[in-house]
């Protein structure tokens, strides 16, 4: 259990559980997109979600682990509505497939939890040759959230219920280089450190929200737009380290938020008056 935990003017806390903050939520009729859904917090997500009778779609880049995911909702929670769609982030051309193959499903779009994530990797270049965690993190979040923002605005007017976009940042987005984010240098490996460029990514996640957030406000739709950090949670998202993974996996879990109060800021953002 979180051991410094106490409610804030949410009425919740650090340790409050997606399924605590989400409790009363009728989801019945909504439709949410979660990337990342084949593990961790984003699990946890589509979990809760589908618990709340949202009918959820998975964006996952392994569809056997999405897969075993939805058997495993399925299995917890008999009613539950799951697709499983794959979307590499990283790939523009898997980004287009996914809305692609979501706009075949004939779905309206309510909300939209852009969660998955990568972090402090090597340098590597993205298919598109952008390096990886910009191009995972932000660039293929943005691309996704362009492509369907038009089903959300037709969902919103149609069904007069408020859309939602979350955004997963990170408190690592103070952490970054001392331009903030290198603009005119996002994919050269000189001068690359991880951490720092995992920062950059995390502040453009910010900056994205933030602007998206202005755009919407100002067409007068009603969609809303967020950026959250979900806390220090107990995740695969140290693996490209393995004494820091291996700290975060044992100490760490005495600590820092369980996936179960992981999930609890992305739905907190993604569901409250969306219902």
């Amino acid at each position: 259990m979180w051991p410094l935990s106490r409610k804030g003017p949410s009425g919740f806390s650090s340790s409050s559980t997606a399924e605590q903050v989400t409790e009363g939520v009728d989801g019945t009729g909504l439709t949410a997109i979660v990337t990342g859904a084949s593990s961790g917090i984003g699990t946890e997500t589509a979990r809760v979600l589908a618990l709340r009778g949202v009918h959820v779609v998975m964006g996952v880049r392994n569809l056997a682990a999405g897969n075993t995911v939805k058997e495993a909702i399925v299995k917890g929670v008999p009613a539950a509505k799951v697709d499983v769609l794959e979307l590499d982030l990283s790939s523009q051309a898997s980004v287009k497939k996914f809305a692609s193959d979501f706009g075949s499903l004939n779905l309206p779009l309510n909300i939209l939890i852009n969660n998955a994530g990568i972090m402090a990797t090597p340098y590597l270049l993205s298919h598109d040759g952008i390096e990886l965690q910009f191009a995972t993190n932000h660039i293929g979040h943005f691309l996704l959230t362009n492509l369907l923002l038009e089903n959300m605005k037709d969902t919103s007017r149609k069904s007069n219920t408020e859309g939602r976009i979350v955004i997963l940042s990170s408190e690592g987005h103070r952490m970054t280089y001392p331009c903030g984010i290198r603009f005119d240098k996002i994919n050269e490996e000189k001068g690359y450190v991880n951490y720092l460029a995992y920062g950059q990514s995390k502040l453009a996640n910010i900056l994205h929200a933030n602007e998206l957030s202005w755009r919407l406000e100002e067409e007068k739709v009603n969609i809303t737009a967020n950026s959250v950090h979900p806390g220090v949670i107990v995740t695969n998202l140290f693996r490209h380290h393995r004494i820091i993974n291996g700290i975060m996996s044992t100490i760490g879990k005495l600590v820092m938020k369980k996936c179960s109060a992981g999930g609890s800021n992305n739905l907190l953002c993604g569901t409250e008056s969306s219902s």
